[in-house]
């Protein structure tokens, strides 16, 4: 299993749908920042956002057991073998990431229960 680098992209927000339905105040994720990178394989990583993970995780999971060495989905998605594009579930300001195969081997840093 190799490592699979995640990077922060863009925190998006929609005002419109932020004034009908957010609480007041609501802005841009405060999570996490643009350009943040994490490192991620069985586990998510420390620091990366419980819901954002629960979007994003068969994503990292396919790349790091070698869906890096074809393309997603027929090749009709993303251009880059080893990339996808992802984002996280809040549908007012939802966070996107880039999240790559790397050749980094996965160690795992546990004792496994047998």
């Amino acid at each position: 299993m190799k490592k699979v680098k995640i990077t922060v992209l863009q925190k998006t927000f929609n005002s419109a749908l932020a004034a009908e339905y957010g609480a007041e105040g609501l802005g841009k994720c405060p999570m996490l920042k643009e350009g943040q990178v994490f490192y991620a394989d069985y586990a998510k990583p420390e620091g990366f956002c419980d819901e954002a993970w629960k979007a994003v995780y068969q994503y990292v999971f396919a790349l790091a057991h070698g869906a890096g060495e074809n393309l997603f989905y027929y090749g009709d998605w993303i251009r880059t073998p080893g990339v996808a594009i992802c984002c996280c579930n809040d549908g007012i300001r939802p966070v996107i990431f880039k999240l790559e195969a790397t050749d980094e081997e996965s160690v795992i840093d546990y004792e496994p229960i047998k």
